[in-house]
């Protein structure tokens, strides 16, 4: 460690996600207001719950980590989706995004054959995620849905898995479906290949999170004959692959403060210019 550098004074809302950080406390959210001393006097504060990220930066004027681009830009598929549009086009799958309404069917099979997916804008690990193969299923998801997300359906067998912390790869792996299943992911029974990784596909989500100022996520990627497509990256995704490697992040997050501290400034109030 650099000598001159202090020793980091951090508060994490999450232990698990947090194990091998030195200089770390940890607070649970209902404690805030007893603790508003040890807040103001930190200098990091870790995988504060969505309901408090604001309070943190803007009130606290903390700063935080992951950063405030990987929490608002992955609350929900919507606002993933868009970015991803905006930025890499090209690696994203044709996708629809729009409020339910009475014309929402006949709008959507305008654009789209089936089958296709349509997906809960706010859910992870495989959940909320339903292939379209006809009408009745369509009308059954438009009917329990406030806002419509439907992608292109992607003749895959597996989907590529690639975590990055801070500000690298750190893990990468293969998901394949059970057989006669639809969804990769582990969590809902997907096993796991570490072999055969390709290098476009981490060059891509190394890409991705500088441009987004994205520093911990598990990223979903779909490849199409040697193409690459963003499905969307879990900003609290899982970690059974990591503990399966013996990769503890704690220290590499650690790290990687120390390194912004020497250039990072929190966020200060806004005050009124005296009159």
């Amino acid at each position: 460690m650099d000598a001159n550098v202090k020793k980091l004074n951090c508060i994490s809302f999450d232990i698990f996600r947090s194990l091998g950080m030195p200089d770390i406390r940890v607070m649970k959210p209902e404690e805030i207001f007893r603790k508003t001393a040890d807040l103001k006097n930190a200098d990091w504060i870790l995988f504060p719950p969505y309901g408090l990220l604001n309070l943190m930066a803007y009130a606290f004027h903390k700063s935080v980590f992951p950063s405030l681009n990987t929490y608002h830009l992955g609350f929900d598929k919507v606002q993933m989706t868009r970015s991803f549009m905006v930025r890499f086009p090209e690696q994203t799958p044709e996708t629809l995004i729009m409020p339910a309404g009475d014309n929402s069917l006949e709008m959507i099979l305008d654009r789209m054959r089936f089958p296709f997916v349509a997906k809960e804008v706010r859910n992870a690990r495989g959940k909320g995620v339903f292939l379209i193969r006809e009408r009745k299923e369509l009308q059954d998801y438009i009917n329990k849905n406030e806002t419509l997300y439907i992608q292109e359906y992607l003749d895959i067998r597996r989907d590529l898995r690639v975590v990055w912390v801070a500000d690298r790869v750190v893990l990468a792996y293969w998901r394949t479906a059970p057989p006669g299943g639809f969804l990769n992911n582990v969590a809902a029974g997907g096993s796991i290949d570490y072999g055969d990784i390709p290098e476009q596909a981490l060059q891509l989500v190394g890409e991705v999170c500088r441009s987004l100022n994205i520093n911990y996520a598990g990223f979903d990627i779909a490849e199409v004959n040697g193409h690459f497509y963003l499905l969307e990256y879990n900003l609290f995704f899982g970690t059974q692959a990591l503990g399966e490697k013996k990769i503890q992040l704690g220290p590499i997050i650690h790290q990687y403060l120390l390194e912004q501290s020497r250039t990072v400034t929190p966020l200060k109030p806004l005050l009124p210019k005296a009159v």
